[in-house]
């Protein structure tokens, strides 16, 4: 039986020869990025690049501390802690070759429930050169149909009143950018790791309506000082599971939390930034004057596939994206809704074939090794789909293009609200903001059957679009009476 090392400074060099671990000297490193949202995606993507520029380059600016800003990040702290701030990185092959790479990039950790002073104080010191952000689309804490600051929120209500114990990240990035300012530090760049159209414009816009609200003065030097560079960023990383961790253990390594992760990865920057900046072209990170054409099409193809895929195979039975794909009629259907509805709207992508894009997303999101539950996938959809596919209707319907697979994925997410329940009457794992609203509206379809776009902060118009309301009222009416989502999919495909 393999005894397995607890994963840890001192036992590196004790671990199997098979697992890469970092090379350069940790100790030295200082935190010249403070990362807010320490989650899977993070671990596996931007603390991964800068692991492998730190061991390419040596350099000792660009460790990372994270932040986490709510009691339930207290778990990964006390984890990444225990650890010395390391974790394994396993790179699961379509063939099934695992790579393990220990990520040394991480050098500490803070939580903001126990000492927001402290947290404060990190992001405004002279070395933090960089603040960036993974706290998913509902933290940016817009309105969806309006693309408006929400000020209802009571947080945010909160924070414009308690400068030095802020709770949101607005709050928190207002506190320390007044500081730096106060104390004749430059400013440090904010820069967006989510999955958002135009992230970072995004982020400037929201941190601005906050900080104007609070400071007027303090907003227009945040204005003119504070660069938001705009990227796409794109790496599948699946909740990691028991399974998961117990492989890991069976190789010989204890990891309380690894991040599990395809190998596919793919940065594209904007080069805007305040105060320097980590060069992460040298490791794989592409910056370009406009990401715009590259973010679309990943949030329109891949993001939107996700959803897709999420929102039907939820209905059906299916538990993982891999096992959508490995049915023909659902890989059939991604792909004409790839190509029939998403594509004609995008724009050309320079040094992209956008045939072979949609090829390497099918292979990709197909890989049997990386397990990716449809409830992940699902999570917070009245954050995602207004972006990732309401977006791409709305220019069809202005367009005279088809809406047809597209409307049959909005009339599923109404029943999936609606029922919550696969076409078996299995119960579904449905985690989302708006989940009560999205249950209230759905439930009110077979009454009304528009009821579920009266929710103009997630549809906008659409309930006055009569070509797409004819389509969904017929796509909502086969399904309600039966919820055998296949059938449907089939008539829209034949």
């Amino acid at each position: 039986m393999t005894t397995s090392i607890e994963l840890n400074q001192k036992s590196l060099q004790s671990l199997p020869e098979s697992f890469a671990r970092p090379s350069y000297e940790r100790s030295n490193l200082k935190a010249g990025i403070v990362h807010i949202g320490v989650g899977g995606f993070h671990r596996s993507h931007e603390a991964y690049y800068t692991d492998k520029l730190l061991a390419e380059t040596m350099t000792q600016d660009w460790g990372i501390c994270g932040i986490g800003l709510r009691e339930a990040d207290r778990k990964i702290g006390d984890i990444l802690k225990q650890q010395d701030y390391l974790y394994t990185l396993v790179v699961k092959h379509p063939n099934g070759t695992i790579e393990n790479r220990v990520i040394g990039s991480i050098i500490d950790f803070m939580l903001a429930t126990d000492n927001p002073t402290a947290v404060i104080d990190k992001m405004a010191h002279e070395d933090t050169k960089i603040v960036s952000l993974t706290i998913t689309e509902g933290g940016y804490n817009f309105n969806a149909a309006t693309n408006e600051f929400d000020f209802s929120n009571p947080d945010v209500q909160q924070d414009l009143v308690n400068l030095d114990a802020p709770v949101t990240v607005f709050g928190y990035l207002t506190a320390a950018l007044k500081k730096r300012r106060d104390q004749g530090l430059p400013a440090f760049t904010v820069q967006s790791c989510d999955n958002i159209q135009h992230n970072g414009n995004m982020t400037q816009k929201m941190l601005l309506a906050f900080a104007r609200k609070q400071d007027a003065e303090l907003a227009d030097w945040i204005e003119q000082e504070v660069r938001f560079p705009n990227a796409m960023v794109d790496r599948i990383t699946p909740v990691t599971t028991p399974a998961d961790m117990e492989t890991l253990r069976a190789s010989g390594v204890e990891d309380a939390w690894p991040v599990v992760c395809e190998p596919f990865c793919q940065w594209v920057i904007e080069d805007e930034f305040s105060n320097g900046r980590p060069q992460w072209e040298q490791v794989g990170a592409q910056f370009v004057p406009d990401v715009t054409p590259y973010e679309t099409m990943k949030i329109r193809l891949l993001n939107a596939g996700h959803s897709v895929l999420g929102l039907l195979g939820s209905i059906h039975g299916h538990d993982t994206i891999d096992g959508c794909i490995a049915d023909p009629l659902f890989a059939t259907y991604l792909r004409r809704f790839m190509d029939i509805e998403a594509s004609p709207v995008l724009d050309p992508v320079e040094g992209i074939n956008l045939d072979v894009y949609k090829n390497t997303l099918i292979e990709r999101f197909g890989n049997p090794n990386v397990k990716d539950n449809l409830s992940r996938i699902c999570l917070e959809s009245s954050a995602k789909l207004p972006k990732f596919l309401i977006s791409t209707i709305s220019e069809n319907l202005a367009n005279g293009g088809s809406i047809h697979h597209a409307a049959l994925v909005i009339a599923a997410w109404c029943y999936y609200s609606d029922k919550g329940t696969d076409k078996n009457g299995k119960a579904l794992d449905i985690v989302d903001e708006m989940k009560a609203s999205l249950h209230q509206a759905a439930s009110g379809t077979e009454s009304d059957v528009l009821s579920f776009l009266t929710l103009k902060d997630i549809f906008g118009d659409l309930i006055e679009q009569t070509a797409f309301t004819e389509e969904y009222t017929q796509q909502v009416k086969a399904l309600y009476a039966n919820p055998d989502i296949a059938v449907l999919m089939q008539e829209i495909i034949k």
